[in-house]
């Protein structure tokens, strides 16, 4: 196994159904809230998040690195996850210099249009009202 191997539980597409902090009614506000957990060319998108992924096997799970927008602000951060007993991932997404949420996903398929790319802050001026 390399570092970029995943173990195979954790491999592959979740959805994030649940947040401990954030309001969950808007969790989807920007498509389906997934991330990817390959250990190539992962993506995030939770709220009005979108993020590159970088995620590496651990000893208790998985651990990540990502880096995105918040709506047209670049963000990043940390999160790691865990496999539970009944099949779903438990884990935690921190933004540096600001909060952080625990969040519990299942598992999902690979979506039908792919996760756009993180805007960028240049973007932000550019948009037509």
């Amino acid at each position: 196994m390399t570092n970029k191997d995943i173990p195979f539980d954790y491999y592959g597409w979740w959805r994030i159904i649940e947040t401990s902090r954030w309001a969950n009614e808007y969790i989807d506000i920007l498509g389906t809230a997934l991330i990817s957990l390959t250990g190539y060319g992962d993506k995030l998108r939770l709220f009005a998040l979108l993020a590159h992924v970088n995620c590496y096997p651990t000893k208790t799970g998985v651990s990540f690195t990502w880096e995105g927008a918040w709506e047209y602000d670049p963000v990043n951060g940390t999160g790691n996850v865990k496999l539970r007993k009944d099949g779903r991932l438990s884990g935690k997404i921190r933004i540096k210099g600001g909060d952080q949420s625990s969040f519990i996903a299942e598992k999902s398929e690979e979506p039908e249009a792919s996760i756009p790319e993180p805007p960028s802050y240049r973007d932000k001026w550019r948009r037509k009202w």
